[in-house]
């Protein structure tokens, strides 16, 4: 009784904090872990690809970049159900519903596993089908392919187990948990990576460096290091659920009847990671169609593997920093308190702006460097991931207001509107514009490579103007709300 009184005190003190204390100071200190933590996250994803590169081979990168659809699936689920679940607790955390939050954490971490096993067992079953389904268009390449997914396919579970909680924990305010988590697995895979990947007496980086020791498993050795990551995160996360102040996740809690209320949260969420797998397919499929030699479809595949990845760990401090926005919209539109909501709104996306602009400055000016170390190991695919990453970072700060937009809309509970836009960028966009500009092009007597080089920027601009009027729309509804509560 004393420990359950304890807990009841520390959401109590919890809920008067989050919406009390001014909105800057507590989406900073919120944002500061998560920022943390998918910098890290992000970063070793970037050195995943980096090694697999110093093995040379332009298939071995592709493989990385046709596995992305998998991973993006993986993730749209963990997600669905993380976001579904969390977003629903904040909201019920705000209500001083306990017992209500307690039970949509337990369902949607069941949730979250039956579906990585079902997503496991099936891959396993289908491997060399679900290698050319995701766009492996090169012998080497789907035996690369195949070779990766193997061992991601083995940990989905676990994956989309770690995805929830750190989404829990986080939607509850203790960032921290969920940063160590995450932070320690990914670290893990950095030390882990070239061990697997390289064979003793390997030299890496141009012959400056020689491997005292290694498995020599290749590209599956990539994938390997990250399956023991990532359940080393899960691990870590479920002791933070533990040892933090947060609800926790019991199977006499799980009801399947709560998945109503996970789809309300997490479709947005569903819709933006599952068409970014779908758009990744695509656009593997894309090159395949308008490129017919395999050395420039290998070369295409490793420049974009390389770009894709270097955007996103771009993206990720402003995912980051979304993060520690979440938490704070959450208990206050739960609270009813509109002004606290906007204004932690506007605060992020002027910051968010700001520095997307700047990173965009940075990332222009050392384009080539930066893309050299990551994408693919030719001349060809470097030249062609320098003017992809350019041709992207001039629209790059659009992405302040689509992505905030889309989660506080996803935060607030309004499905529909969020799943529009979580849609926009990667589906209604993206797939479109990576088969017509090619195409256009084509008919006008140019390259179709530039249409595929430039498909990215255009999808950018679209979802920008796409989300636009709908966030300025409820932006609208939640100050006439406010307007009514003074009446």
């Amino acid at each position: 009784m004393a420990n359950a009184s304890a807990v009841q005190n520390n959401q109590s003190e919890k809920f008067i904090r989050m919406t009390t204390e001014p909105v800057q100071r507590l989406v900073l200190r919120l944002a500061v872990p998560t920022i943390i933590s998918m910098l890290v996250t992000t970063f070793y994803n970037l050195v995943d690809t980096l090694f697999v590169r110093q093995l040379e081979n332009d298939s071995m990168v592709a493989a990385v970049g046709v596995v992305l659809p998998l991973m993006s699936i993986i993730q749209a689920f963990g997600f669905f159900c993380g976001h579904g679940s969390g977003n629903y607790i904040s909201r019920a955390l705000g209500r001083r519903d306990t017992e209500d939050a307690e039970t949509m954490a337990s369902t949607g971490f069941f949730y979250a596993v039956v579906f990585g096993l079902v997503i496991s067992v099936s891959g396993l079953l289908f491997l060399e089908p679900l290698g050319i389904l995701l766009g492996a268009k090169t012998e080497a390449t789907l035996s690369s392919t195949v070779d990766y997914m193997r061992w991601i396919l083995m940990s989905c579970p676990l994956q989309c187990g770690a995805i929830v909680i750190n989404n829990q924990l986080r939607m509850q305010g203790n960032a921290m948990f969920a940063m160590v988590g995450l932070t320690t697995g990914a670290v893990l895979n950095c030390v882990l990576d070239p061990l697997f990947i390289f064979a003793s007496g390997d030299m890496l980086f141009g012959g400056a460096f020689e491997m005292p020791i290694g498995l020599g498993m290749g590209v599956g050795g990539a994938a390997c290091a990250t399956a023991i990551s990532q359940s080393v995160s899960f691990v870590l996360l479920a002791i933070g659920m533990l040892r933090s102040d947060t609800i926790r996740i019991r199977i006499r809690r799980i009801r399947l009847r709560y998945f109503s209320g996970i789809v309300q949260g997490g479709l947005p969420s569903l819709a933006r990671q599952g068409l970014a797998s779908v758009a990744t397919a695509c656009l593997n499929h894309a090159v395949g169609l308008f490129l017919l030699d395999g050395v420039m479809i290998d070369a295409v595949q490793a420049a974009m593997t390389g770009v894709s990845k270097i955007t996103l760990f771009l993206s990720s401090a402003l995912i980051g920093f979304g993060q520690g926005f979440q938490p704070v919209c959450g208990f206050n539109y739960g609270a009813k308190k509109y002004d606290r909501v906007l204004e932690a709104y506007f605060f992020c996306v002027r910051v968010a702006a700001v520095a997307l602009v700047i990173f965009a400055v940075l990332g222009f000016v050392f384009a080539v460097p930066i893309t050299d170390a990551i994408a693919g190991s030719t001349a060809l695919s470097a030249e062609i991931a320098a003017f992809t990453f350019r041709a992207q970072l001039i629209v790059f700060p659009l992405q302040a207001w689509v992505m905030l937009c889309n989660m506080m809309l996803q935060n607030i509970g309004m499905t529909f509107r969020a799943t529009v836009v979580a849609m926009a960028r990667q589906g209604l966009a993206f797939i479109p514009m990576v088969f017509l500009l090619p195409a256009v092009l084509q008919l006008c007597g140019a390259e179709p490579l530039l249409g595929l080089e430039c498909a990215q920027a255009a999808a950018d601009v679209i979802s920008f103007l796409i989300s636009l009027p709908i966030g300025i729309g409820v932006i609208r509804e939640m100050r006439e709300a406010m307007k009514k509560d003074d009446g």
